[in-house]
């Protein structure tokens, strides 16, 4: 993996920022991720960083990110791009294509994963090994490895199965439980091998020689999980596929996820998507045959059952004649037409009590504007007169020494008439 960086820079990070970081303290979990984070993400390097690498692990779930592994001979990192940037490219990233990559360094505090979020992709060429699989499967094709007039056909009813793959993956199980389901009645012999590391590829070639030699099954059955190209070079292996290619009983192949090609796969006789899909084209449906006997077994009443048939299929015609002309139809017609009417009359009356709430409201309006109480609200009072309650509208209603009460918008106040004075009328009289 190479690096291009920027010229050093001197960074200076003050410890203030990170006080909860002291010896004396035991940090939580989420507390290191987030020191890693803040670190990773204050250094101006790594906050602008060009790597070269190989894609492996390449995913591209429905949301349209991108994640992958970007891997040299001795090191790997892991990779997140985000769908706005991955939408800009003019190439499709896939595994085992070397690319360069610009983004930053953080880290996934979920799960304390250093990533490098990258906003610019751009391919390098090939991979090293995409490349050896591309020069071997030309070689081998160019032999005539992969001819379809090599390939000998599968056996419908076998009696022996031969399984080559680890006996500890999750890949055995889900071929045995595809067997026992499918067709339990045959005899599965297992030849335990590893299927991935150096060891691999003579590992698979002796498991081979075991099975032709000792066991002879009618059909072998080669799988494992799936995986990047490295987890599955030893079915690249110019061997291992030769073994494939010339083993006298017919072989299966069903390594990786669909979308996992190796040359293992094109060398078998027939290849599966999965191994659960190996196993499920080497074993027929036991329900199928079991369908097969029973309709041999019943053929001689297909007459009558046939008969039979047509004179339900005539009484069903008669039962659905019979419902269309019944009352009930046209009862559960006008019960639908009584719901309409019944919608439309509430709709209706919900529409005229709105209008006359409306009305209400207002007159209620008006007759607010027009209460003496909206008229204190503006500032103005009411002036009685204390002995006998009478409202004074002139002064001259009033005299010194008087006592009167002052009616406000919030309360009452008593006043004592200090002085009358009268407003001039308009010759200039008092």
């Amino acid at each position: 993996m190479a690096f291009f960086l920027a010229p050093r820079l001197k960074i200076n990070i003050m410890t203030e920022q990170f006080s909860f970081f002291q010896p004396t303290h035991v940090l939580s979990v989420s507390q290191v991720n987030s020191y890693l984070r803040q670190l990773l993400e204050s250094d101006e390097i790594l906050q602008d960083i060009w790597v070269e690498g190989e894609i492996s692990n390449f995913a591209r779930p429905a949301s349209g990110h991108l994640y992958f592994t970007l891997k040299d001979s001795q090191s790997a990192i892991r990779c997140v791009m985000w769908r706005n940037a991955a939408d800009r490219l003019n190439f499709n990233p896939r595994d085992g294509l070397a690319i360069q990559a610009h983004g930053s360094m953080s880290v996934y505090e979920v799960s304390g994963q250093v990533q490098l979020y990258i906003d610019t992709l751009k391919p390098a060429g090939e991979g090293a090994l995409y490349q050896e699989f591309l020069r071997l499967k030309a070689k081998l094709e160019a032999e005539g490895l992969f001819d379809e007039e090599r390939k000998q056909p599968t056996p419908e009813l076998p009696r022996v199965i031969g399984i080559i793959t680890s006996p500890t993956g999750a890949a055995l199980q889900d071929m045995l439980n595809t067997l026992r389901r499918r067709y339990p009645i045959a005899e599965v012999v297992i030849a335990p091998t590893q299927v991935q590391g150096i060891d691999a590829p003579p590992g698979i070639i002796a498991a081979f020689q075991r099975l032709i030699a000792e066991v002879h099954p009618d059909v072998i059955l080669i799988g494992r999980g799936g995986g990047s190209i490295e987890d599955l070079w030893a079915f690249n292996d110019e061997m291992v596929v030769r073994a494939v290619a010339e083993s006298p009983i017919p072989v299966i192949s069903g390594v990786g996820h669909e979308t996992d090609s190796t040359l293992t796969d094109f060398a078998a006789d027939l290849r599966a998507p999965t191994p659960t899909a190996a196993a499920e084209v080497a074993a027929p449906d036991r329900a199928e045959l079991i369908a097969i006997v029973m309709e041999a077994a019943n053929q001689h009443t297909s007459i009558i059952t046939e008969r039979l048939s047509d004179l339900k299929y005539d009484q069903s015609q008669m039962f659905n004649q019979l419902a269309r002309l019944s009352p009930s139809h046209q009862i559960d017609t006008y019960r639908q037409r009584l719901d309409e009417v019944s919608a439309r009359l509430l709709r209706a009356a919900d529409t005229q009590m709105k209008r006359k709430n409306l009305q209400l409201e207002n007159l209620q309006q008006s007759l607010r504007s027009l209460s003496p109480k909206a008229v204190l609200q503006r500032g103005y009072a009411i002036v009685t007169r204390q002995s006998d309650g009478s409202i004074i509208k002139t002064a001259v209603e009033v005299s010194p020494q008087d006592i009167v009460d002052i009616q406000l918008s919030q309360g009452m106040l008593a006043a004592q008439i200090l002085q009358s004075k009268q407003e001039k009328d308009h010759d200039g009289q008092n």
